[in-house]
């Protein structure tokens, strides 16, 4: 988690993610959109804008976009 706020994920496959996409759990409830890419182009990170409570029971769950 970043000192903004937002959810710093690291992708583990090679997909096409859009800026503002929206990002879900295992049970597919909204968990935040996509903010930013960023990093190596063969490993990147995105940053999401969180849409639940407590962001931080989300750390080290898988996620996954539309």
């Amino acid at each position: 988690m970043s000192k903004n706020g937002k959810l710093i994920l690291r992708l583990n496959s090679d997909i096409n993610l859009r800026l503002g996409e929206r990002v879900f759990n295992s049970k597919l409830r909204e968990v935040g959109k996509i903010q930013d890419i960023f990093g190596p182009v063969n490993s990147p990170y995105i940053s999401i804008t969180p849409k639940v409570s407590d962001p931080l029971s989300l750390v080290g769950k898988v996620v996954y976009s539309e």
